[in-house]
């Protein structure tokens, strides 16, 4: 983590109202170079409208965004919605909009651990695949922040936590800034170092320790331990491989 690292992106007191209702109010974030800022909140907390705003995609009704001159932002939406009748293989997506399958494309593909997908169709991927790929496609743009959308969703749990690490694994090598949402801090605890608990305002930030006992966000989501408890009951009768598919049962044994 660098909290010395130049900031990448200021937001400062953003709010705006989408359809007559209030998104977000006065809300302040910055992503230093080499950090990781994660948005936790409830589902309509205004999370996904942040990062649009902060994207140039949304117009704020107040506030201000500062960039780094020349900033290169990688983006992850939560998921690329593709019609079943225009098959695309990952290789075209990763493609798409570059002239040709490339040497920049082949090292990410091979640091993401996907070269053996480029022949499938994107509609057959596994939660986990189109994720990667999805990923992929973010750092193409050689970002100096990468912007991503809920990127364990529709992934099962052993498979989240390789995308999280493969996450702070590029944070490392590119000294990029991440900005992240995701509704579950105790699943992000040990990948991020800054969390921003959003319910429409900053409702408490800061080291996701300290916002994890933080009033505030206990009363959004309930005591730590029911948490960890929800977390952690996934019982292991399989394990999957690197593509989240199980591998077949192998014989268990007993210690007596």
């Amino acid at each position: 983590m660098n909290e010395n690292g130049k900031p990448l992106i200021e937001a400062k007191a953003i709010s705006i109202t989408l359809q007559g209702r209030r998104m977000l109010e006065q809300v302040n974030l910055t992503v230093r170079e080499g950090e990781i800022v994660t948005l936790i909140g409830p589902n309509g907390a205004g999370k996904t409208t942040l990062v649009r705003v902060i994207l140039g995609l949304l117009k704020a009704d107040g506030g201000s965004i500062k960039m780094a001159p020349g900033l290169r932002i990688g983006y992850m939406p939560q998921r690329v919605a593709l019609s079943e009748n225009m098959p695309l293989t990952v290789k075209r997506f990763l493609s798409l909009g570059t002239r040709r399958y490339d040497e920049t494309i082949r090292k990410i593909v091979n640091e993401l651990d996907i070269d053996q997908l480029l022949d499938n169709p994107m509609q057959r991927l596994s939660g986990g695949e189109h994720q990667r790929v999805l990923l992929a496609r973010a750092l193409l743009r050689k970002p100096d922040l990468l912007v991503l959308d809920e990127p364990v969703q529709g992934v099962d749990i052993t498979g989240q936590a390789a995308l999280y690490a493969l996450i702070t694994r590029i944070r490392d090598q590119l000294g990029c800034g991440v900005l992240m949402i995701s509704h579950d801090l105790h699943l992000v605890m040990a990948t991020t170092d800054q969390v921003l608990c959003l319910n429409r305002h900053v409702c408490c930030s800061g080291h996701p320790e300290s916002v994890s006992r933080h009033p505030a966000y206990l009363e959004l989501f309930g005591s730590p331990e029911s948490a960890k408890l929800a977390l952690y009951t996934h019982h292991h009768d399989h394990t999957h491989d690197i593509h989240g598919d199980i591998k077949p049962p192998q014989k268990e044994h007993h210690h007596g």
